[in-house]
Formats: structure tokens, sequence, C-alpha cells
């Protein structure tokens, strides 16, 4: 698995995007969420929309391998859907915040790759935030959380300035790549 994490508005979504390939042999995680969809989304592409009661429904029946509340809404990714995954040799991509990559590590440590997207600045993080949502309160509601999801940005394998969005998705393939490697994801049975 490899878990993508930001503060919003750093990129995240637009990076996981566009990492998903054949040649990663990567997939996306749809994660569930309970917030409405917004106008360019699409149920099951972009996320699995639903309510707060059927969410609250699967916390019960352990059904999520990581979820989280986040803005008055839940996110989070079932569990099997994942497993399924990876018992097949794809790999899967999380595009999720720090408390459900936590959540992994300490469930599937042996299994993922993190990594945390960095805005180039504050500013430039309010910026594209504004460019996003008209909204003042909505942007510095979303400036305050930033701030405290940064401080996060230590406990992930790898951190990567979003500065130029090629070059971090750049950055990013090489890790993956590399990380193909590591002699813990490799199972050797012969030299």
């Amino acid at each position: 698995m490899v878990v993508i994490s930001s503060p919003s508005g750093a990129g995240k979504t637009t990076i996981t995007k566009k990492l998903v390939s054949k040649k990663l042999n990567i997939e996306l995680s749809i994660s569930l969420t309970t917030r409405e969809p917004r106008k360019h989304e699409v149920n099951a592409i972009d996320y699995h929309f639903v309510s707060k009661d059927f969410f609250k429904k699967k916390i019960k029946q352990n059904s999520f391998l990581e979820h989280a509340k986040v803005f008055d809404n839940y996110y989070g990714t079932i569990k099997k859907n994942i497993t399924d995954k990876l018992n097949k040799g794809i790999n899967i991509l999380l595009d999720i915040d720090w408390q459900g990559a936590r959540q992994v590590r300490k469930k599937m440590p042996d299994d993922v790759l993190s990594i945390f997207i960095l805005p180039p600045s504050l500013k430039e993080l309010k910026k594209r935030l504004e460019k996003r949502e008209n909204n003042i309160s909505f942007v510095n509601k979303r400036m305050s959380k930033a701030k405290k999801e940064i401080a996060h940005w230590r406990e992930y394998d790898y951190a990567i300035i979003n500065k130029d969005l090629k070059k971090c998705i750049k950055e990013i393939k090489i890790i993956v790549n590399a990380d193909k490697n590591r002699p813990s994801r490799k199972s050797i049975s012969k030299f």
C-alpha cells in the first residue's frame, strides 16, 4: 500500500489520480465518506458517498482498515477491499489523512509506504484554497486544520514539497519503484 496524505489544498487528490497506472501496478482505493459530493465528483469513482448511519454501522461491524472524522464528516477505507487487492498482487494507493495513515501503519506495518505532501508554503496553500473556494470561512477553517496536519509529516517514510506537480509526481514514482526492491518487499527463495 502506498499512503499519501497532505493538508487540504496541497494537491494530494490530483497527485493520486495521476499516479494510478498499470506500469506501477497501482490502483486507487476509493474511500467511503459521509460528506456531500462536490460538483465535479462522481459516486464510486471519487468516493463512495454514504449516509452517517451506514458509516457508523460499518464502524460497529469493524469493516474499516482506517477511518476518521474530518470537518464533521467521516472518511474510511474498507479493509476487505484492500486485502483482496493486495492478495492478488495489486499495489493500492490510499489518499487518506494522517489519522488514517497512522491506523494503517499500526494494523499493517509491513505493507505500507507512506508519503506526506507538503505545500511550498502556507501562503501558497491559502492561495490554492482561495482558488478552489470563495467562502472565507471555508478557507480559514482549512488553514487552521492544515497547520495541525502538517505537524504530522515526520511520521511518514517520505515528505515531498508540491511546488511543481510534474516534479512531485516524478519523485513519488521514483520512491514507489525503489520501495519495490526493499528487502522486506522481496521474497527470494533461491539465489
